[in-house]
């Protein structure tokens, strides 16, 4: 589709002053983002998405629970076995144009050893889990979904806790910057990461708070 784009405006004899148009109303919009990254806080929600403020409305319960029980299992695999960083709602992820707050995320060593204590802006991770809402669900599925995949991001969990499906998109080849879906997971099998290693996990464990409980005691 960028390919698409590019040609078009290239073959437009405006095309100088289209660009020219675009590079201003790009730099308005990081000044804009700049403002956004001073303005946002620990107690708000928020994402900069495509040159607007995007502020998130409470969850449903389900939502919570899927959150927190997935994030329990990664945070402990991830920490037990040394594998790098996580975040879970409030880690902001900084990308060329946009900065989002997944619901979970990890990064690898390779990108984790430049944190530090005041990082509140971090790369592009290995590892993305958004859970859809209704308000959310095409944000997720169109923006973040190219976005994620343009930036490198090798695996992207999009959950529907309503449904208790897991969908699974990967980067198939490196240098790919498009998703292709490894399978779609319910209840009664397990999902493995290919960006965590080792991270397998039944799928009910993470609408389930006994299965939940009894896949935590396997990983510790």
């Amino acid at each position: 589709m960028a390919a698409n784009i590019f040609y078009t405006v290239m073959s437009d004899p405006a095309a100088p002053f289209i660009v020219e148009a675009a590079a201003a109303a790009l730099a308005e919009e990081q000044r804009r983002r700049y403002e956004f990254r001073e303005w946002v806080s620990d107690d708000i929600k928020a994402e900069f998405i495509n040159g607007e403020i995007v502020l998130h409305s409470p969850v449903k319960r389900q939502h919570l629970e899927a959150s927190a029980n997935l994030y329990r299992l990664l945070s402990v695999y991830v920490d037990k076995h040394d594998l790098g960083a996580h975040g879970h709602e409030k880690a902001m992820v900084s990308l060329t144009r946009n900065d989002y707050e997944p619901d979970i995320c990890y990064w690898s060593h390779d990108k984790a050893k430049s944190f530090h204590g005041d990082t509140m802006l971090h790369p592009a991770p290995d590892f993305v889990v958004e859970i859809l809402s209704r308000r959310t669900s095409r944000t997720d599925r169109v923006i973040k979904y190219a976005d994620y995949a343009r930036h490198g991001v090798g695996e992207f969990w999009i959950i529907d806790a309503k449904k208790r499906v897991i969908e699974q998109h990967i980067l198939p080849v490196l240098g790919e910057r498009t998703y292709v879906l490894r399978g779609k997971f319910e209840a009664g099998v397990e999902v493995s990461s290919v960006s965590i290693p080792g991270f397998v996990i039944p799928v009910s464990a993470v609408f389930d708070k006994t299965e939940n409980m009894a896949a935590l005691r396997k990983i510790v």
